[in-house]
């Protein structure tokens, strides 16, 4: 039962990674479901070094990196980069990924998007 829980997880966090990475025009989205290749697309869309993934496998380093990637893939999505902090929250990482993949950008205030980057 455990193992159809993690990969209903891991399959939800792949498409919102895949929508992302077709957003952005990246080519090869499909990487979202692949263990390391789906980083390395995340820190092509954030456009952070490719070595960044050797720091994926340091204990509790990971998780300064795995914030900092889902915050610059918040930025790359037009929404507020402490966004990027909720994935490490349960039940609001989620939420996190739903908005960042299928969600719209927040308006600013001038009523157009901020300008993606």
């Amino acid at each position: 039962m455990y193992f159809l829980i993690y990969l209903a997880i891991y399959v939800y966090f792949g498409f919102a990674v895949m929508t992302i990475a077709n957003k952005k025009s990246m080519p090869n989205s499909w990487l979202a479901f692949v263990p390391i290749a789906n980083v390395w697309l995340m820190l092509q869309i954030i456009k952070k070094p490719t070595w960044w993934i050797i720091l994926c496998f340091i204990p509790l380093v990971n998780i300064i990196i795995f914030i900092l990637i889902w915050m610059g893939l918040a930025e790359a999505m037009g929404f507020p980069s402490w966004w990027g902090i909720l994935v490490i929250i349960p039940i609001a990482n989620f939420v996190m990924a739903y908005y960042l993949a299928w969600g719209a950008p927040p308006k600013t205030a001038g009523g157009t998007p901020p300008p993606a980057r």
